[in-house]
């Protein structure tokens, strides 16, 4: 049966007025920090929003928009009624109720220290391979999104490594669904993009906690899933993270391979912050080639497409990477290079443009200061980003930052009749 054509949102659009999809959707995460919600919106959910496709909001977004534009309803804002959208064949299919949904949003998003508990919860409910039905709906294809969504603010927020082993449970419901069939070709591309998204999730989780054979394994899932489905998108994500992967693994030569494949596959995508992210992961790899005329032909390349902005068609799953992103990516090339001194340069603009609500990427941007700092003769200031990083990681959870951090220790070892350097490395073994 074809999908129902999708009647643009005219009104959302004027709202947006003379701001760009990317200004807009920084727009509205702000908004959504001021009264306690995380959303990872970005251009691409802007245009989704108004082009149609999203016709009515989920909970989240709903409270957002409607602090944004106060005394208005979702229909002032173009939105369909929830119930015109869901329906009720939709509803007698659907494993996740609207209710289940909210309750599900709010353990993913309880603050302090119940964070990670409530979140593995969640996704234990997600994962409930018992509520399955016999054929998926658009509901079952909303909440693999969702998943995906939800364990990527997890990430941002508190690394993966209590994330990791509940995140695989959804991951398995996604496939079981595939392996099911949907009722509508449209709703199995969604599944299939969405599964191999999770897949990646799951993999990052795996590789940010050092379990590097599981992330191989998901990673090389999540390309598989793009190929049999023709999803182009999905298959460059799949290898700019094999990219990365591969580099952290010191397989150079796989890395810079796995990155010119990710952008032949992105080449005709429109999005020139995706070549720009795959451009960097190039340059990586040559780096740890120590090719330096190599390395800098590709971050020429990657600045060059970042600065031709932002587009409607950068993927959803890029609304991290962004300034401090690009500056972080630089100055571990420049640290693979043995140029210390210039990669703490780059190390630290990355720390300071970082949002402080990405806590993981905070640290993690302070531990590659602390390393770049202490390898190019600063061990002072090492020892203070160090202590800086200690602070973070009382939230943060990530195998990947303490063995950077535990590097930066014992480089500075030599310097430790320094007070503060004595003092940093005094509490990290105590940590």
């Amino acid at each position: 049966m074809a999908a129902f054509p999708h009647s643009p949102n005219q009104t959302f659009r004027r709202l947006r007025d003379r701001n760009s999809p990317a200004e807009f959707a920084a727009m509205v995460r702000r908004a959504a920090k001021e009264i306690g919600e995380t959303v990872s919106c970005d251009a691409r959910y802007i245009g989704r929003v108004e082009s149609g496709e999203i016709r009515c909001p989920n909970y989240a977004y709903e409270r957002v928009f409607l602090h944004m534009f106060p005394g208005r309803t979702l229909a002032d804002l173009g939105f369909s009624p929830r119930e015109a959208v869901r329906g009720r064949a939709a509803q007698r299919s659907a494993p996740f109720t609207p209710k289940e949904s909210d309750v599900l949003r709010r353990a993913f998003m309880a603050g302090g220290s119940a964070t990670v508990a409530a979140a593995t919860l969640g996704l234990t409910l997600l994962g409930d391979t018992r509520r399955l039905p016999s054929r998926a709906g658009e509901s079952e294809a909303a909440a693999v999104e969702e998943a995906v969504r939800q364990i990527r603010l997890l990430d941002d927020r508190h690394g993966a490594d209590a994330l990791y082993r509940k995140a695989a449970e959804p991951l398995r419901t996604a496939y079981a669904l595939l392996d099911a069939g949907a009722s509508r070709q449209s709703t199995e591309d969604r599944l299939h993009s969405g599964a191999g998204e999770l897949a990646i999730s799951v993999g990052w989780l795996a590789h940010d906690s050092g379990r590097f054979d599981d992330a191989r394994s998901h990673y090389a899932e999540a390309l598989a899933t793009a190929r049999v489905a023709g999803d182009a998108g999905l298959e460059a994500h799949a290898f700019s993270n094999m990219a990365f992967l591969a580099r952290d693994c010191g397989r150079p030569r796989e890395s810079v391979r796995a990155a010119q494949a990710g952008r032949r596959a992105a080449r005709s995508l429109g999005s020139p912050r995706l070549l720009s992210l795959l451009a960097l992961r190039e340059a990586g790899g040559w780096a740890g080639l120590a090719d330096r005329k190599a390395c800098e032909e590709a971050l020429t390349r990657a600045h060059t497409e970042f600065s031709r902005g932002t587009a409607a068609a950068d993927p959803e799953w890029m609304s991290f990477f962004g300034e401090a992103e690009l500056e972080s990516l630089e100055s571990r090339c420049w640290a693979a290079l043995g140029e210390h001194a210039r990669a703490a340069r780059h190390a630290r603009r990355a720390a300071d443009l970082q949002d402080p609500h990405f806590a993981r990427n905070v640290a993690l941007y302070t531990a590659e200061l602390a390393d770049d700092l202490a390898r190019a003769g600063a061990p002072d200031e090492a020892a203070w980003a160090g202590g800086r990083v200690l602070d973070l990681l009382t939230e943060v959870q990530s195998t990947r930052i303490r063995s950077m951090l535990s590097g930066t220790a014992r480089a500075l070892v030599p310097h430790q009749r320094s007070p503060r350097v004595d003092a940093f490395l005094t509490r990290h073994a105590a940590v």
